[in-house]
């Protein structure tokens, strides 16, 4: 357990730091993030880092399909965190 809760704060300081870089790139015409990457992020368990992240540097807050493709992301990792805790609680009755 604690290996994943370390797994999770390692994912989300690299996602909102990652972030960070792509609004400092964009801000700078520098070389920027691709798009694919910072969804990935959030996919593998950056997402709430992703959220703050959008919302401390106001960045790609507005972008579509960007916007709705991480919305589908927090959607589908709440379902699977729903679906497996009714799994685990189902197995200790």
């Amino acid at each position: 357990m604690y290996l994943f809760l370390g797994y999770l704060l390692v994912i989300n300081i690299l996602t909102f730091v990652v972030y960070g870089w792509d609004k400092r790139a964009a801000k700078m015409g520098m070389r920027r993030v691709p798009e694919n990457v910072l969804l990935f992020l959030a996919f593998i368990g950056g997402t709430p880092a992703a959220y703050a992240a959008r919302a401390y540097f106001r960045h790609k807050t507005i972008k579509q399909p960007f916007s709705t493709r991480l919305r589908l992301i927090l959607i589908v990792q709440i379902v699977v965190v729903v679906l497996s805790l009714l799994f685990f609680f189902r197995g200790q009755a």
